[in-house]
């Protein structure tokens, strides 16, 4: 079996939201690794490209999860669309192969959650994995009082990150200030809290529906609800159920992922017109195909006059995503060769 070739193209990818760097310079060609059993080659003999939707357990860095596709797969560009924290489990999307040329186009997608806040003492990172900051403090606060305090989470707001968190800092990560005992001054950002139910309240834990917006950090919000019912709190237990239109119905399991073949991942990975949806999408002749892989501004008849539409050469060949110029005249952005 021919071994095919990778350059890893990764460059506006997260990983573990940290941007790839580069030089501008193709990265040194690396074989392959190959599965035991070579499987791993597709069956065009080319590498993996598209969108795998993986359910990530706890104890897992997102990193650890991009490491762990690229030594299965075999497929050296390959990045997370939204970082979860180690204790966290659910929905990961992760972009492969020439799709990782897509990663910019996924920033502002909303994720819902399902966990569990602790109250009675807060923590230095405001979940499960931090140290208890301050004296413990009974909750003495009802279900109902409680659900009171969290409708001030709801709609726009302006939220400060953990101090242990990925936001850069002069162009460090906010959790490496924190963890080399320097002083982190992280910013507020302006975020969404579409949905934020209190559901359950067992002894000092109580358990929690939420939606929000890209950037959102669900730690703050237990931490902070904490604050308002007088005993500090922390997120104890978090699970992603859904990133944009991604969902836990569609994700599969590190295990999983492990005994599949080539074939039977390809077939779970979503239809490349799925991807996106947001954006319309069109079908170009061969003859047009070539341009646009040159760059090239062409006259796209079926185009709708939406900002972004997704170019197709074949039923499931993606060409390339372009912008509207004028008319039925579009500009490719992104071309996937």
């Amino acid at each position: 079996m021919a071994c095919c070739w990778s350059r890893d193209r990764s460059r506006s990818l997260r990983d573990d939201s940290q941007k790839s760097k580069s030089n501008g310079n193709d990265v040194d060609r690396i074989p392959i690794a190959f599965h035991a059993r070579g499987r791993w080659v597709s069956d065009n003999g080319g590498c993996m490209n598209g969108l795998l939707i993986l359910d990530k357990p706890a104890g897992m860095t997102s990193h650890d999860v991009v490491a762990i596709v690229r030594r299965a797969t075999g497929e050296r560009s390959v990045g997370h669309l939204g970082t979860l924290d180690p204790m966290a489990t659910g929905v990961l999307p992760l972009l492969l192969g020439k799709y990782t040329r897509l990663a910019q186009f996924f920033g502002a997608a909303e994720k819902s959650y399902t966990g569990t806040i602790r109250f009675g003492f807060a923590t230095d990172t405001f979940d499960a994995e931090g140290e208890a900051v301050g004296e413990p403090v009974a909750l003495t606060k009802s279900l109902a009082e409680l659900k009171v305090l969290a409708e001030r989470f709801h709609g726009e707001m302006d939220q400060v990150p953990p101090v242990f968190s990925a936001k850069k800092i002069g162009g460090v990560p906010a959790h490496k200030l924190a963890r080399a005992g320097k002083e982190v001054a992280v910013k507020a950002a302006r975020i969404t809290i579409q949905h934020f139910e209190l559901r359950w309240l067992e002894g000092d834990t109580a358990a929690f529906g939420m939606m929000v917006s890209a950037g959102g950090y669900v730690r703050s919000v237990a931490h902070e609800l904490g604050q308002l019912a007088g005993c500090g709190a922390h997120l104890s237990s978090l699970r992603r159920t859904q990133a944009g239109v991604f969902t836990l119905a569609e994700a599969i399991t590190v295990e999983e992922l492990k005994a599949m073949s080539a074939a039977e991942l390809e077939a779970r990975l979503p239809h490349p017109r799925s991807l996106l949806p947001e954006m319309p999408s069109v079908i170009v002749d061969e003859q047009t195909a070539g341009k646009i892989r040159n760059g090239m501004q062409v006259n796209v008849p079926e185009y709708s006059g939406a900002q972004l539409v997704k170019v197709f050469s074949g039923p499931r060949e993606l060409l390339c995503v372009a912008t509207g110029v004028a008319g039925t005249l579009v500009q490719p952005v992104v071309v996937m060769g």
